[in-house]
C-alpha cells in the first residue's frame, strides 16, 4: 500500500491509547487520531474534514466496544473496525463480529500482528465495491459511480468506464499508469490497439472533476500515462448522524 494510512484509535485508557498510537506511528507508519469515548469517536468519524482508513476500538467493558461498533455501522461507517478486548470467550467474539467488526484481537497481542491485520483489512476494503475512496476534494464511491464534494455538496455521476479508470488509478497509487495498461486492463483491448479511446475518456473525466481541465491537478499526465495528483485515502462516510446531531 502506498500513502500514509489514517487510523482512529478509540480507547478509554489514556496511557494505553497514547502508547498504542506511538507504536502504530513508529512501527506501522500510520497517522493516528485518538478518541477517548464513544461520543468523541462518533464526532471524529462524522467530521467532513477528517478521513480514516480503519478504526481500532478498545473500550471497557467489551459491551461498550460492541455497542459503539454497532452504532457506527448503523450510521453508515464502512471502513474496517478491529475490536480489541481482554476476553477471548467465543460468544464475545461472535457478538463483536455480528455487531460489524471486521477483526478481533485479544490482549495481550503482538504489535506486529495488529499492524498486519490492519493492513490486510485496509487492502481488502479498498478493493471492495463498498469502499468510499478519498481522491483530492472528492469522496468516490466505485460501487455507485458517484463522486461527491462534501464542502459544496456537489455530486458527479460517472460512466462505467470513467469510474473504472479512476478506480484503477487510485489503486496504482503514485505509480504512473500507461495508456496501454489502461487500454488492456480497463477495456480489455490488445496493447497494440490505438489509445485514442483512453485519451477521449480522460478528456471527458477531466471536464467533470478538474476545476480547470486545461491545468489538471487531480488526473495528471506523467511518463506517457496518468496518475492521481492528490494523496489518496479511504474515507469514512456517515449516511446520517442522529446521535451526534442530538448531542450537539
Amino acid at each position: 500500500m502506498s500513502g500514509t494510512r489514517q487510523i482512529l484509535i478509540v480507547d478509554d485508557n489514556r496511557a494505553l491509547r497514547s502508547a498504542l498510537a506511538l507504536a502504530l506511528e513508529t512501527m506501522g507508519g500510520f497517522s493516528i487520531r485518538l478518541a477517548e469515548d464513544a461520543d468523541s469517536a462518533v464526532s471524529l468519524a462524522g467530521s467532513r474534514a477528517q478521513h480514516f482508513d480503519a478504526i481500532v476500538l478498545d473500550l471497557a467493558p467489551i459491551d461498550a466496544g460492541i455497542a459503539l461498533c454497532a452504532a457506527l455501522r448503523g450510521h453508515g461507517v464502512r471502513v474496517p473496525i478491529v475490536l480489541v478486548a481482554e476476553v477471548s470467550a467465543e460468544e464475545e467474539v461472535v457478538r463483536g463480529l455480528d455487531a460489524g467488526a471486521n477483526d478481533y484481537v485479544v490482549k495481550p497481542f503482538r504489535l506486529a500482528e495488529l499492524i498486519a491485520r490492519l493492513r490486510a483489512q485496509i487492502r481488502g476494503f479498498e478493493t471492495s465495491e463498498n469502499a468510499v475512496l478519498l481522491i483530492g476534494p472528492y469522496h468516490f464511491r466505485p460501487g455507485t459511480r458517484v463522486l461527491t464534494e462534501p464542502t459544496s455538496n456537489r455530486r458527479i455521476r460517472l460512466t462505467d468506464k470513467e469510474a473504472a479508470v479512476l478506480k484503477y488509478l487510485y489503486h496504482a497509487g503514485r505509480k504512473p499508469v500507461s495508456r496501454q495498461a489502461l487500454l488492456r486492463d480497463v477495456w480489455g483491448y490488445a496493447t497494440v490497439a490505438s489509445t485514442h479511446t483512453v485519451e477521449t475518456h480522460i478528456y471527458r473525466l477531466r471536464r467533470k472533476i478538474e476545476p480547470d481541465p486545461a491545468k489538471a491537478r487531480i488526473l495528471v499526465n506523467v511518463d506517457g500515462g496518468y496518475r492521481l495528483g492528490y494523496e489518496r485515502g479511504a474515507a469514512i462516510e456517515m449516511a446520517f448522524r442522529p446521535t451526534l446531531a442530538a448531542a450537539e
